[in-house]
């Protein structure tokens, strides 16, 4: 990352009106790069969950015990997404509401946070799945 700040920097004094979109375009092409190897290091570990297994601590549950900490993950990947989403569609009404008519914070914090449970929801059922 250091060889591309320099690039930029050099590139924004030769051609300023390229600098930024060239910028954009290799920050791209290196969160891509960062994606397809992480892609790639998942497919090996679920293609051979014994050799991880065996290089790490051994489990003491059987085979169900095997996919715990990813089915954890997802479970609260998927959920902290989903209270994303939810928190910016109501988040933004509800601070169009509070500009114009200000004794509505109460109710649109309510709505804001129950967007927000949708998150702890994800969290505990990890929780669960990891200590079952």
């Amino acid at each position: 990352m250091i060889p591309a700040i320099f690039y930029f920097l050099r590139l924004r004094k030769q051609m300023p009106a390229t600098a930024t979109r060239s910028l954009v375009l290799g920050l791209n092409g290196f969160n891509i790069l960062l994606g397809l190897m992480a892609a790639g290091f998942t497919f090996f570990w679920l293609a051979s969950p014994a050799d991880a297994l065996a290089a790490g601590l051994q489990q003491e549950g059987g085979a169900a015990d095997q996919y715990a900490s990813l089915a954890a993950a997802i479970s609260t990947g998927l959920a902290t997404v989903g209270a994303g989403i939810a928190v910016s569609g109501t988040g933004a009404a509800a601070i169009g509401a509070i500009a114009e008519k200000p004794e509505a914070f109460g109710r649109s914090l309510i709505f804001v946070g129950l967007g927000e449970g949708i998150a702890i929801y994800g969290l505990i059922i990890s929780f669960l799945v990891l200590n079952r």
